[in-house]
C-alpha cells in the first residue's frame, strides 16, 4: 500500500477514533508501567509510603490510592517526572549492586561521603537531592 493511500484511507472518522482508542490506551499501559515500577522500587528500596508522596510530590493518600490500584501516575505532570528518576535510580543501583536487593537498601539507608555524610533515602525527599542521588550513580556506573 502506497503512502498516499494509507494516509487517505485514515481520513475517515472510524480510522481516527480507533487511532485515538490506540492512544489513550498505549497512554493508560504506560502510566500503569511506570506506577507499578515506582511502587516497586520504593518497596525494594525501603522507602516508605509517607516518603514516597514526598518524593513524588503527591498526598500519603494518593499513595494509598497508587499502592490499591486506583491512581496511577500521569504522564505530562511532576509526579511522572519524578517516578522515572525514581526508577531510574533503581536501575542503576540494581546494576551497581548486582542484583542485591539488600545491598541497594543498605545502600540508601546509610551516611553517604559523597552527601556530606547524608543518607540518600533522605536527599531524595527533594527533587535537587533526587537529581543528585541519581547523577552520582549514572557517574559511578560510569566508570569502567
Amino acid at each position: 500500500m502506497s503512502k498516499f493511500s494509507v494516509e487517505r484511507n485514515c481520513q475517515s472518522t472510524e480510522c481516527f477514533s480507533t487511532m485515538s482508542f490506540s492512544a489513550v490506551t498505549q497512554q493508560q499501559s504506560r502510566s500503569a508501567v511506570l506506577s507499578k515500577a515506582v511502587l516497586n522500587a520504593a518497596e525494594i528500596l525501603g522507602i516508605s509510603n509517607s516518603r514516597l508522596a514526598k518524593i513524588l510530590g503527591v498526598s500519603p493518600a494518593t499513595i494509598t490510592r497508587l499502592g490499591g490500584g486506583a491512581y496511577q501516575l500521569s504522564e505530562g505532570k511532576k509526579e511522572w517526572e519524578f517516578g522515572v528518576l525514581l526508577v531510574r535510580l533503581f536501575r542503576s543501583l540494581d546494576s551497581i549492586a548486582g542484583g542485591d536487593n539488600e545491598l541497594a537498601a543498605r545502600w540508601m539507608q546509610s551516611g553517604n561521603r559523597a552527601f556530606a555524610g547524608r543518607k540518600p533515602l533522605e536527599l531524595v525527599e527533594t527533587a535537587e537531592g533526587l537529581v543528585r542521588v541519581v547523577s552520582y550513580l549514572d557517574a559511578s556506573r560510569g566508570i569502567v
